[in-house]
């Protein structure tokens, strides 16, 4: 406009879409309504349904649905209504939404399966999970086809509850409904059988997802970095960081990824260049970018080094975390100070930990290594107190958490007749191994 350019619609979608990104929604509304207002062109039904969407964002759901009855009658199509639903479940009103649902069969509107995939993601919590099916079987008589979209987010909250079979299960419906599944798909997919150690399956996904990948997509290579880490693949490892670092802006987070992918490899020199890479690109804020290389060190026994970097964030005033403690209570158990580690655990559990963090693949991992660690002293007390953590997030429904719990019952020379019938109750599938533990356990008996 500066330069005497007229506006094209194109400028405005572009820009609009930039401002979304950025979460400045004031200031998207105010282009949307200049747009109304001065009209550099004749505005049509996705100009009102983007001045809908960020009034409705900055100023409530009551003056979306006062400006929905001031469109031109012309514009009151699906777009608009879909967009009136969406902005409805975004504020949590799921009544409303599907009163104007049903408003929209009655006028013959088309359903779009994005608000179908809101209303899921909205019932996603254990409590309201029953209703999901709900949700698909109106779908459904709706003739609302399921987009990909819908299916990766019913993956993915399998994947969220250590549910392989449940996973399968997903991907099998998927296909059996002729959905072509994407990078994302694949993504899901191969991360939860690497943190399931399905190995071999996980590979395979790999190899779909290198297949399937658009251009460099940054949150593509940020997966890759984690699974060529759970498959001790250094070379493509390196291969997918040289790709995120021709990308125009490298975030910090694939770095945390990298480093932290190296370490499981055991590659802990490789990790320590690439902390020491990022530490003088960028300034050091958050208690993240510290356990990334403090994990790597902590999982390995480096206490010292690890100490090091504790003692340099207090410096810093970087205020630790709970996830923090928890790999430095690792290190100490790595490095015989048990002592040290239960002090340190505890100075952990002190902390604020929020739901999200105590179901995160790292803390998981991390208490794991812990309880395996307890399990190789006889400590039976310690390794449940950790274990009960495990099996409130679900990740006991692996055969390999409950069988870090059996060695410490065999160490400790404890009988459990109930542990086994626990263990399938509680979804995990014995395997030889665990039958192996059960049967040594056996001979204490009282």
């Amino acid at each position: 406009m500066g330069e005497g350019l007229p506006i094209q619609r194109a400028d405005v979608f572009h820009a609009i879409n930039r401002l979304r990104k950025l979460k400045m929604n004031k200031r998207a509304l105010e282009v949307m309504e200049w747009v109304i207002r001065e009209k550099p062109y004749r505005p049509k039904e996705l100009d009102y349904s983007y001045l809908l969407e960020f009034t409705t964002k900055l100023h409530g759901v009551s003056q979306g649905e006062i400006l929905f009855t001031r469109v031109p009658s012309e514009f009151q199509n699906d777009l608009l209504y879909n967009n009136l639903v969406m902005a409805c479940l975004d504020k949590g009103k799921i009544s409303l939404s599907l009163a104007y649902m049903k408003k929209m069969r009655e006028l013959g509107q088309p359903i779009s399966p994005l608000v179908f995939n809101r209303l899921i993601i909205l019932h996603s919590s254990p409590g309201r999970r029953k209703t999901i099916p709900k949700i698909l079987f109106q779908m459904k008589a709706d003739k609302v086809l399921p987009h990909v979209s819908t299916y990766n987010i019913l993956l993915k909250m399998e994947a969220d509850q250590h549910s392989i079979d449940g996973l399968v299960k997903v991907f099998g419906e998927m296909k059996r409904a002729n959905v072509e599944p994407n990078e994302i798909t694949y993504c899901i997919l191969a991360t939860a059988h690497a943190v399931a150690r399905l190995y071999a399956v996980c590979e395979v996904y790999v190899e779909a997802i290198e297949k399937s990948k658009t251009g460099n997509n940054w949150s593509t290579l940020d997966v890759l970095l984690i699974l060529y880490g759970y498959l001790g693949k250094e070379k493509e490892l390196e291969r997918i960081f040289v790709a995120v670092k021709e990308l125009p802006h490298i975030k910090y987070k694939s770095y945390l990824l990298a480093i932290e992918a190296f370490g499981r490899l055991g590659k802990v020199d490789r990790a320590e260049e690439l902390w020491i890479e990022m530490k003088s690109n960028r300034i050091l804020k958050s208690p993240e970018q510290y356990n990334s290389i403090i994990s790597v060190y902590c999982r390995h026994g480096l206490i010292d080094k690890a100490t090091e970097l504790f003692n340099e964030m207090k410096r810093n005033e970087i205020k630790p975390n709970a996830i923090t403690f928890r790999h430095l209570a690792l290190g100490f158990l790595k490095a015989e100070m048990v002592g040290k580690a239960l002090k340190t655990l505890n100075m952990g559990m002190d902390q604020i930990t929020s739901t999200t963090v105590k179901k995160s693949t790292p803390w998981l991992e991390a208490t794991l290594l812990m309880v395996e660690s307890f399990a190789d002293r006889g400590d039976l007390e310690n390794a449940k107190k950790l274990f009960a953590e495990l099996k409130e997030a679900g990740y006991s429904k692996y055969t390999f958490v409950y069988n870090a719990l059996l060695k410490a019952y065999v160490k400790a020379k404890v009988y459990d007749p109930d542990l086994l019938k626990e263990m399938i109750l509680g979804g995990a599938r014995p395997d030889s191994e665990t039958y192996s533990l059960f049967k040594l356990s056996e001979q204490f008996q009282v």
